[in-house]
């Protein structure tokens, strides 16, 4: 069974929204054309290097992931798939609304909820419990890549269970806005982020939608390829 095409269900935020236009621009890359994007020139006269700053998460695009990469299990379709989403956005639910802030998570600097959100726990467990049917199992190769030794003993449970060990309270939502930096660098561009970030004047985000995006080949960039809204519960 081949690995590839991979699929994944992200967030992204509305296409043509200043949201999606200040991710593009920062990482180069417009995940719903396909199209490189000009870095914004003030961060390239601040961040000289930031087009290598931004090498990793410009893969993936903009975006906060729902249901990590997975390949098709074997005799389910890309068209599935894609029903399965728009029939889980039709399920009325309560639609998560967050305050964004730009902070370091771990050793890359992301935009993340400013306070913890139930409702958005409980779509991410969702969507972690309704799509798994169309994940294909998983390699020992791919199991491996995970490093399951650097893992929490429930980070590998999950990772057997569900395929990825950062789910249900090991899940933690961001939308990656650099690499893995050294912590010096860290604090030279939070600021830098935050000043762009503000420039948006962005209260709050709703999370009233999911995106379907695949990866055709090892090394090839995620793309959109639908996106449905959530029905919001009257």
């Amino acid at each position: 069974m081949s690995n590839f095409p991979r699929y994944a269900i992200y967030y992204l935020p509305p296409p043509g929204s200043a949201l999606d236009h200040f991710g593009a621009a920062l990482l180069g890359y417009d995940v719903f054309s396909g199209a490189d994007v000009p870095f914004p020139p003030e961060m390239l006269q601040a961040v000289p290097d930031w087009a290598d700053v931004t090498t990793e998460p410009r893969k993936y695009g903009f975006h906060a992931t729902l249901k990590a990469p997975i390949a098709l299990a074997s005799g389910l379709t890309e068209a599935e798939l894609l029903w399965a989403c728009a029939t889980f956005a039709e399920t009325p639910r309560a639609i998560p609304v967050i305050t964004p802030v730009v902070r370091a998570i771990g050793s890359f600097i992301a935009l993340v909820p400013s306070l913890p959100s139930e409702e958005l726990a409980q779509l991410a467990a969702d969507c972690v419990r309704s799509f798994d049917s169309f994940r294909a199992p998983l390699s020992a190769e791919d199991r491996a890549r995970r490093n399951p030794a650097r893992l929490t003993p429930q980070q590998v449970q999950y990772l057997d269970q569900w395929g990825y060990p950062y789910v249900m309270e090991e899940f933690r939502f961001h939308m990656t806005l650099t690499g893995s930096l050294p912590r010096d660098r860290q604090e030279d561009l939070l600021g830098q982020l935050r000043k762009q970030f503000a420039a948006l004047d962005l209260g709050t985000l709703a999370i009233d939608r999911i995106a379907v995006c695949r990866q055709d080949e090892a090394g090839e960039r995620f793309r959109s390829i639908g996106q449905v809204q959530f029905r919001p519960m009257l």
